[in-house]
């Protein structure tokens, strides 16, 4: 099925695109044809994988936040000024665990900006893009296992992703007979560089959750990027509102990936964990 032509010629945006999953997925679309443009906030890091990748195809870095609905409609702006896209990957994400209680309301606003509000501002940017020129066009969200019953300790995150959800079930109905498709993937624990670190911060939760799944292992990016693929493709057309979870069992164990941690965490580790104040830009 993943044969080097899969996604010939197709335009594909990931937001959130210079690391981890998105960086990933980036390389995995561009090894199968696709010209792939990734966005970020941070404009060294874009730009250094954007320089890793091109070895692989055609590559183009935007920095944007998602959270800035100017620079989101800049950004496509830009983009439809070359040729329109034909898949977004909305993949810009924020979390951290944390006791609910002691969560400001800007750590909210933090968390639903970037992966709620920042997935509805290039879903739409991109959608009246599309409806407007009559085009078709596929969306896929990165969802979580937690976004339909919720968790603690990541509450915000539960909050907006459950609301990327919602949006995906939504607008498949009320645009699939428009030429665009909505589905996510809602995948369970995968290691990539600093995600990872922050909401398992210690070797003996590592080792819970890999008790807690059937498969006793963790998902791996390469496996999601090729779920990602399939899902963008033309040979998913009849796929539409659907969110593919693939966490090798996990959720079936129980809900609430992060709810056992109240049993487990220390005082010191909560302390360790709390979100670092950040200066303004």
């Amino acid at each position: 099925m993943f044969n080097t032509e899969l996604l010939q010629d197709k335009r594909i945006l990931i937001t959130g695109g210079g690391t981890g999953l998105g960086k990933g997925m980036a390389e995995r679309f561009l090894e199968l044809g696709a010209t792939v443009y990734i966005c970020g906030r941070r404009e060294e890091v874009l730009t250094q994988s954007a320089k890793e990748l091109s070895a692989k195809g055609t590559i183009q870095a935007f920095p944007c936040d998602v959270r800035n609905l100017d620079a989101v409609e800049a950004m496509f702006d830009s983009i439809w000024s070359t040729a329109p896209l034909d898949v977004l990957v909305n993949n810009a994400a924020g979390n951290f665990i944390a006791r609910t209680e002691e969560l400001s309301p800007r750590a909210f606003e933090s968390v639903i900006g970037i992966v709620l509000m920042g997935t509805l501002h290039c879903t739409m940017a991109c959608g009246r893009r599309w409806l407007k020129s009559a085009r078709s066009g596929t969306v896929l969200s990165i969802s979580a296992t937690y976004a339909p019953v919720g968790s603690a300790y990541v509450v915000p995150s539960a909050v907006s992703k459950a609301g990327v959800e919602a949006l995906t079930r939504s607008l498949a109905v009320e645009w699939g007979n428009r030429g665009i498709r909505m589905n996510a993937i809602a995948p369970g624990p995968i290691p990539t560089q600093g995600a990872f670190s922050r909401v398992l911060p210690r070797s003996d939760l590592e080792a819970l959750a890999l008790e807690r799944n059937p498969l006793h292992r963790f998902g791996t990016v390469e496996e999601l990027a090729n779920l990602a693929a399939f899902l963008v493709s033309d040979g998913s057309g009849y796929i539409n509102g659907e969110v593919v979870r693939m966490d090798g069992g996990e959720f079936l164990q129980g809900a609430g990936e992060f709810s056992n941690l109240g049993r487990v965490l220390t005082e010191q580790d909560w302390r360790a964990m709390k979100p670092k104040k950040r200066s303004t830009p």
